[in-house]
């Protein structure tokens, strides 16, 4: 009998790392989704005799993993909303840091602002510039 127990102390032992393991297995996962918007944005800004172009590769950022296909759905409206803006910039407006957050800003603020219009709720948490060249 005392070697029985024993045995089932040992195992117990022995699985315990294991019961914690499928625990912290079962917390909620980052919910955490991001929509790449491919191809890049290329396009000319400013006005004047140079030509000046803006590439801007954008990530959309959601909470909702759900929304991500409702977010892809919108892509060319979304494009066609966010090709107009960068259209607007001039190559002052971006020369420095804080005239590309405010780019960066005013573009998530249209992008909300389109998904509200159409899904009823911004859908989108945040807009990432991946990669942002002015020339």
């Amino acid at each position: 009998m005392q070697r029985r127990r024993l045995s089932l102390l040992l195992i117990a032992a022995l699985l315990l790392p294991f019961t914690v393991s499928a625990e912290e297995d079962e917390a909620p996962a980052n919910q955490t989704a991001y929509v790449e918007m491919k191809p890049s944005f290329v396009g000319t800004i400013g006005t004047g005799p140079r030509i000046q172009y803006l590439k801007a590769d954008v990530a959309l950022r959601t909470e909702d993993p759900a929304a991500v296909s409702r977010i892809e759905y919108h892509d060319p409206l979304i494009r066609n909303a966010l090709v107009t803006l960068f259209a607007r910039q001039t190559t002052d407006d971006l020369s420095s840091m804080d005239g590309k957050e405010a780019l960066r800003a005013t573009a998530l603020e249209t992008v909300q602002a389109v998904l509200t219009e159409e899904e009823g709720a911004p859908l989108v948490d945040d807009l990432l510039f991946t990669n942002l060249i002015v020339q």
